[in-house]
């Protein structure tokens, strides 16, 4: 409406002016027909030089009149001419949409020219109009409805200088910045999913072709040149911002929404840690890399601040600041071991993203997100570094807890030795040191190579004491033999190990040791006892029911105190069976053997013989099976499901109560 009203105007201005013109003309005329005839009258009546003197003083008025007129028609027929022009660029601009971005951006440096040009003579035409205005009112030669169309037509001048070329051109404007956004959506394509994988093809891919970014280009400096940049940021930011969240959807990303009570397990946990790594690398590497650059080559021709504005508002509203929260809500989470390993996951990301962040986020305008991973890093830094100095405490608190039942091994001497092993793997060792590194330099404290090390050992160390005070728990001592066989024969099954390798061949060799001192023991206490029933020799053939039925009911209670006993490794156990087999079996065979008559021709005896030799074998062949062994097969360095949760909340418990 604006422009409608503006360009009404300008034609009232021209029909008027062209009246304006020929009255002028026709003034001009008249007087030059009067000026000879007084000239001649003057020569020819001297006489009457008195009387003709005020007649003389109208022809100098009509005179400067007529000066007056003529160095206004000017600068009026050049704003007449201009007008026109402008109409026609007017017409070629808003005629509809424009297919060649190069002549429209061409005809509008004409149309500005034009308009800086019609500005200009509307000036002078102004200051000679109002000089004639002035003149004819001063000399009252002129009627009043002149002088009325003259004001008007100064009037309508006047507010053409003033918003002429605003009006004109901000339509203009108005369907560039329109082709802007219309070039730049055609154009933005979410990223696909492939970079996750295909890296080397996406760092080498240019956000737009050539051609595209030249156009975008030459439509930001031209909107640049007229101060009309803001807007044209503004779609920017819409349309890219739009492209960054549709290049995540394809992204399952429901984990960031999950508190950390959410989580079904330990192995839940770590697998959605594991999608937040691989996800932050590509929202870090590919995403916004790929906006940071366009955003520079776009606007990269207006000042520096302008296109690291649009930059970080595309930034913030990518979903980056979700990303970094939910390494804080693990941050923040209850210490436990298994929270470490995460800390450790989460700072080897941020680590290799460290040049990304810097470069991506270090401006002045990311502050939020320079902020929020600051903090993180300083969260995950410090939590890590209490978490790993606070272990071997832990582990003595656990002293007091109660060994299992069945003799087998504590689910927290499985769980820190394999813990141990994970902590000492090239995935975890060298992120660890670096975080004690770096949190000793905050402290402004030296750090001290093996460090890592000589805390592991004195986490063994405390659990080696532990295993000694478990074993004095049992009742019964064969039970606390089988306990110690079983942790001995964990410990010198970690050669080959992480954790094997740091303690040494003489530490391995030591439980090896243990391990057949233990299982003689656990043999001299137990079955071997058995054999005093079977001791005396050429007994009568009354005592020899005796003797057998006492050997039944020994070998029946023995067997049933140890049927729920455990040996978890399966060479050990077999090996067991052979050494309790060959304490007792062979006496038991040579024994019956030895008193077969008796035992053939007295019923008394022949009832008795509750085994025989390949019975009392097949029986004691099923002692030691580990019957709930799906619950606990787990003796190594990988943990999962509720099985791993059990052992970590067990742990958990002593980390939070200090």
């Amino acid at each position: 409406m604006a422009e409608v009203e503006s360009f009404d105007n300008l034609l009232a201005s021209r029909k008027l002016l062209e009246t304006s013109l020929e009255n002028s003309r026709a003034l001009a005329l008249a007087l030059d027909k009067t000026g000879p005839r007084l000239v001649e009258i003057d020569r020819k009546l001297a006489f009457l030089e008195a009387a003709i003197r005020p007649s003389s003083s109208k022809n100098c008025t009509f005179a400067a009149i007529r000066d007056h007129v003529s160095l206004a028609l000017g600068p009026a027929v050049a704003v007449l001419k201009i007008f026109n022009s402008i109409r026609e660029l007017e017409k070629s601009l808003f005629s509809g949409p424009f297919s060649d971005l190069s002549s429209y951006l061409s005809t509008i440096r004409q149309l500005e020219g034009a308009l800086k040009f019609l500005t200009g003579n509307c000036n002078l035409a102004i200051q000679w109009l109002e000089g004639v205005m002035e003149f004819l009112e001063d000399n009252s030669v002129a009627n009043g409805k002149y002088i009325v169309n003259l004001r008007r037509s100064l009037t309508i001048l006047q507010e053409l200088q003033a918003t002429g070329e605003h009006a004109c051109l901000s339509g203009a404007f108005d369907k560039l910045e329109i082709s802007f956004k219309q070039i730049l959506a055609d154009n933005s394509v979410p990223l696909a999913l492939a970079c996750l994988t295909a890296k080397q093809a996406c760092d080498a891919a240019t956000p737009f072709p050539v051609p595209i970014l030249q156009k975008l280009q030459a439509i930001v400096e031209r909107l640049n040149a007229s101060n009309r940049l803001e807007k044209c940021m503004s779609i920017f930011v819409e349309v890219r911002s739009l492209n960054t969240r549709k290049s995540l959807q394809a992204l399952d990303l429901a984990y960031l929404e999950k508190a950390i009570t959410d989580f079904d397990d330990v192995q839940d946990m770590e697998r959605c840690i594991e999608e937040w790594s691989k996800h932050m690398e590509f929202i870090v590497k590919h995403v916004l890399e790929h906006e940071h650059r366009l955003c520079k080559e776009v606007f990269g021709s207006t000042a520096s601040g302008v296109w690291m504005d649009c930059y970080a508002k595309i930034a913030a509203q990518s979903g980056i600041l979700s990303f970094l929260q939910f390494g804080m809500s693990i941050a923040e989470s209850k210490n436990c071991p298994i929270k470490l390993l995460n800390l450790l996951r989460i700072f080897s990301v941020l680590e290799n993203l460290r040049m990304d962040f810097n470069k991506l986020f270090g401006g002045e305008t990311c502050v939020e997100i320079k902020t929020m991973t600051s903090d993180l890093v300083t969260k995950v830094v410090n939590g890590a570094s209490e978490i790993f100095w606070e272990l071997p405490v832990q582990v003595e608190l656990e002293r007091q807890s109660y060994p299992p039942k069945d003799g087998g091994i504590p689910r927290l001497v499985s769980f820190v030795t394999g813990y141990c092993n994970q902590l000492l793997d090239d995935k975890y060792r060298p992120v660890l040191t670096q975080v004690l590194k770096i949190c000793h330099g905050w402290k402004h404290e030296k750090y001290e190579e093996g460090l890592v090390t000589n805390q592991i050992y004195s986490i063994v160390r405390e659990i080696a004491v532990n295993l000694d005070a478990w074993s004095k728990a049992y009742d019964q001592r064969p039970l606390s033999y089988i306990f110690m066989l079983n942790n001995h024969s964990h410990f010198h099954s970690l050669k080959g190990t992480e954790l094997g390798n740091l303690m040494g061949d003489s530490w391995l060799s030591a439980h090896g040791q243990y391990k057949e001192y233990y299982s003689a023991l656990y043999l001299r206490e137990s079955w071997g006892k058995l054999l005093t029933c079977l001791s005396q020799d050429n007994p009568v053939s009354s005592d020899l029911p005796k003797r057998l039925k006492a050997f039944n009911e020994a070998v029946d209670d023995m067997y049933n105190k140890q049927s729920n006993w455990v040996i978890f490794d399966e060479s050990l156990r077999q090996k067991m069976h052979q050494l309790v087999v060959q304490a007792l079996v062979p006496a038991y065979r040579s024994y019956l053997q030895k008193h077969s008559l008796l035992v053939e021709h007295s019923d008394t005896t022949s009832r008795t013989v509750k085994y025989t030799a390949k019975s009392l074998e097949n029986m004691l062949n099923t002692l030691f099976q580990p019957w709930q062994i799906k619950y606990r097969s787990t003796i190594d360095s990988h943990f999962t499901g509720k099985q791993r949760n059990t052992e970590t909340n067990q742990f958990r418990l002593t980390l939070t109560a200090v």
